[in-house]
């Protein structure tokens, strides 16, 4: 299994209907851009985002890239601090165990819902992305890193499907982009975390225990598959130095 796609092992999770399509509005357009920047680094943690530079970069107006920012500090990818405008919001170790804690809380139970009310069309469908996901897999590494990742979505989306809750697949949502963030900036630190780890095996295990409609081993299979990326990434991260140095 391919090294990075190690890192890209917790990405999957609830996605905005939104991102499927193209963009309606300009507010959307910038804030979609905005949010791929934030995310894969190129705004920096703690970088200001000024209004008046960022107008030429995006192509919008001031008010255009102002709703645009309330909608990411919504998200919480963006802080606002009263008259001195907004911050590409911090990351730190404390906060990425935080994010692990909430997540596996609610997506377990997620899972465990899903289980218990998905019916024979959820089933079906968990099988169509669980087997597309593994054929991306069988292909080894370096082989179609987006596909993967698109392919991972899909099953963890597909995963908590029987679920019906609006508020639930939102908190995900923010909390999928979040761990996309610090998987991004794992990249960036090197971290190569391939050694004892075969997540086609973790996806296997979260699988086979779902369609057996067994939810307690599939809730922790998801919980160790989840848990994983935090401990790599909080082993690599005290290896360079103190926590400050995420």
């Amino acid at each position: 299994m391919s090294p990075d796609l190690m890192l890209h092992a917790d990405v999957g999770g609830p996605a905005r209907a939104r991102d499927e399509v193209a963009p309606r509005t300009l507010t959307e357009r910038a804030y979609r851009a905005l949010r791929h920047d934030i995310v894969c680094g190129r705004l920096e943690p703690g970088q200001r985002l000024r209004v008046e530079h960022l107008r030429n970069d995006y192509g919008v107006g001031a008010g255009t890239l102002r709703e645009a920012l309330a909608l990411l500090v919504s998200d919480a990818l963006v802080t606002v601090e009263g008259q001195r405008g907004y911050r590409v919001s911090a990351i730190s170790l404390s906060d990425l165990r935080d994010l692990t804690e909430t997540r596996v809380r609610l997506e377990t139970e997620a899972l465990r819902q899903s289980i218990r009310l998905g019916d024979a069309a959820w089933e079906s469908a968990l099988r169509d992305s669980y087997a597309h996901l593994s054929e991306i897999e069988r292909q080894g590494p370096g082989h179609h890193p987006v596909q993967w990742e698109l392919a991972n979505r899909r099953f963890h989306d597909t995963l908590i499907a029987g679920y019906c809750s609006p508020w639930t697949l939102h908190l995900l949502s923010i909390l999928y982009r979040h761990g996309e963030r610090y998987r991004h900036v794992a990249l960036r630190l090197g971290a190569r975390p391939g050694v004892g780890r075969d997540v086609h095996a973790e996806h296997q295990a979260i699988f086979e225990a779902a369609l057996a409609r067994q939810e307690a081993r599939a809730a922790l299979a998801l919980e160790v598959h989840i848990r994983l990326t935090c401990d790599i990434l909080t082993q690599h991260a005290r290896q360079r130095g103190p926590a400050p140095a995420l």
